[in-house]
């Protein structure tokens, strides 16, 4: 009797707290995906395989679910890996996109890209270089790049041992995976534990700057280039001749459940 109490009581928890993959989907063909509005949100392999202990899965959620909130189209791109190690909680995002290493196969019009899960420094870097390639193709505007931080993960390879942080980070690392065997598939940081490792905003700023897909051999002088760091000031990377240049901006925000308004000047 005590047994099938405890395993409905454990059936209870884990129907809770847990989570099931999504069902089948098929994937859109690339000239298919018509992305409408001033933003899109990009979600880059939010996979168990890559991110082992799921430390991305309640800001992906979240950051989805400010996207839907915000009418904002939601694009997932999936690798090969099976689809049961896909923790994302919505399964009707507009379009399901096959992505194999983060390279982008479609048309990103939307001027305002939001980028959530991925590795930093691998697949998801590779899915904003493709964007920035595609925008510097187009007649000059305003962009913008918003990370969230909480649904990043990194495996932090861009800290250099010369790092004032370093020996925090090393030891934080070491903490979370702790036990576990070695491989590019075990645990990662999400983007916000580095942040708080690295916790002096000029540290952090420049670890930043470090991440930055290449906007310098990709945009002329004519943009101005700048980092904000939530609300902070907006630091200019690199100023523009112009007295009203067409402006490139990264921004990255600890988390979508932060942004429960729009953003002023839309989203």
């Amino acid at each position: 009797m005590l047994r099938h109490l405890f395993l409905l009581l454990a059936a209870l928890l884990l129907s809770g707290t847990g989570w099931a993959a999504c069902p089948p989907h098929r994937f859109a063909a690339p000239a298919d995906v018509k992305l409408r509005g001033d933003s899109v949100m990009i979600v880059v392999h939010a996979t168990s395989t890559h991110d082992a202990r799921f430390s991305t899965k309640r800001g992906i959620d979240e950051a989805v679910r400010f996207a839907k909130d915000q009418g904002i189209p939601v694009v997932y791109l999936q690798d090969d890996t099976p689809d049961q190690f896909y923790f994302v909680e919505d399964c009707n995002p507009d379009y399901w996109v096959f992505s194999g290493g983060g390279e982008i196969s479609f048309d990103v019009a939307p001027a305002h890209v939001y980028v959530v899960g991925g590795h930093l420094e691998m697949c998801l870097s590779t899915t904003l270089h493709d964007v920035l390639y595609q925008w510097a193709k187009r007649a000059p505007r305003d962009l913008r790049v918003t990370y969230f931080m909480d649904a990043i993960y990194s495996n932090g390879k861009t800290i250099e041992p010369s790092a004032p942080f370093y020996g925090d980070f090393a030891r934080f690392m070491g903490i979370v995976t702790y036990g576990r065997p070695g491989g590019e598939h075990w645990p990662k940081l999400t983007m916000l534990e580095t942040m708080g490792v690295i916790v002096r905003e000029d540290h952090e700023l420049e670890y930043l700057k470090q991440i930055l897909p290449r906007w310098d051999t990709t945009f002329s002088e004519n943009y101005r280039v700048e980092l904000q760091l939530n609300d902070s000031v907006r630091k200019v990377l690199r100023p523009a001749r112009e007295w009203r240049p067409p402006t490139l901006l990264f921004r990255f925000v600890d988390s979508a459940i932060n942004l429960s308004s729009p953003l002023p000047g839309g989203n």
